[in-house]
């Protein structure tokens, strides 16, 4: 059975190129799971998948199995310990008396699994340019719907490229085969999931706020209203940036333009995102490429040593500042999910 296991599909589109749709697909799976949910994320972007890179896993190859093909997991679901919260010492003396020492910590908290499918997966190199026409992207996105093994997910985000063309096409028309638009009561928990049709959601449209955006994005809103796929909302990506050092805010690429659009078109505007520079640093890694002396870089090396986070990648970024606007989108989306 198609999508076997999955409950909820919810689709990140833009009529424009460059908007930050994998950011935004990505960030809001990671809010999702530390909300305790399953996700799944199928990027469909074929010339350009980016998903392997923001998610620190270039060279995972999906592996196959009775079922279908098995998605790449970048984290496990698990019981998270509370964060420690204060300390507090009784019964200390200078006689050497025993102390008594204890931490306070918050309640213990559940983390859901996610895992990943994209064609980045599947190349040799990750620099082989993919070079299709419009029968042969048709057929992998079918495959990626129809063979691939997901096993229980609340929710599967589906990534996808800018425009409105043959990937488009395609995933549409076979979501609508394989899912059910039907909100609850009909498409009930029961219903959902291993035992029935997963739901289609909806979309969620990502933009920035300059005006050559969200005329694209206005073509994504005419897309979803013909094929039939609920709007969940608008996100206004890289809406400003904020200084680290003094905490100016710069609108970079003005702002407010997705609020208007949203308001116009007549659907939900989920919220504004300025520019994160430490999610930018989280999903980059350390790559930069300089010319240092010799001890420059023993020097580096031995700082590197003692400050390598090995935390996952989603533990990571509950320390990035964006993580609180998605925890909120998260809550909206999940909130419409569940009727």
């Amino acid at each position: 059975m198609p999508l076997e296991g999955v409950k909820n599909i919810i689709l990140v589109l833009s009529g424009k190129g460059g908007v930050g749709k994998s950011s935004v697909t990505l960030q809001l799976a990671l809010a999702l799971t530390l909300q305790g949910k399953s996700v799944g994320i199928l990027d469909i972007d074929l010339t350009g998948p980016s998903i392997p890179r923001l998610v620190g896993l270039e060279g995972a190859k999906i592996t196959q199995s009775p079922s279908g093909w098995i998605p790449v997991s970048v984290h496990d679901a698990q019981r998270v310990p509370g964060d420690r919260t204060g300390t507090t010492t009784d019964g200390s003396d200078g006689a050497g008396a025993s102390t008594s020492t204890s931490t306070s910590t918050s309640a213990s908290r559940s983390r859901g699994s996610l895992r990943c499918m994209s064609l980045g997966f599947l190349l040799r190199d990750r620099g082989d340019a993919v070079i299709w026409r419009g029968p042969k992207k048709t057929a992998m996105i079918r495959q990626f719907l129809t063979d691939v093994y997901w096993g229980e997910t609340d929710v599967l985000l589906v990534d996808t490229p800018p425009g409105t063309s043959d990937e488009h096409i395609a995933l549409a028309e076979e979501l609508l085969k394989i899912s059910t638009t039907e909100t609850a009561p009909a498409a009930s928990p029961a219903t959902q999931g291993l035992g029935g049709l997963p739901r289609l959601a909806g979309a969620v449209l990502v933009t920035t706020p300059q005006a050559i955006a969200t005329s694209d994005v206005r073509k994504e809103v005419n897309f979803c209203v013909k094929t039939n796929i609920p709007t969940l909302g608008v996100i206004e990506n890289m809406s400003g940036y904020t200084c680290p050092c003094c905490g100016e805010v710069s609108n970079l690429f003005s702002s407010g333009g997705g609020e208007v659009m949203a308001q116009e078109m007549g659907i939900r505007f989920l919220g504004r995102v300025p520019v994160d520079v430490q999610f930018g640093a989280l999903v980059e890694g350390k790559f930069e490429e300089g010319a240092e002396s010799d001890e420059e870089e023993e020097d580096g090396d031995k700082m590197e040593e003692d400050t390598v986070d090995e935390r996952p990648l989603v533990e990571r970024y509950r320390d990035c500042w964006s993580y609180g606007r998605f925890e909120e989108f998260a809550r909206t989306l999940v909130g419409d999910i569940a009727g």
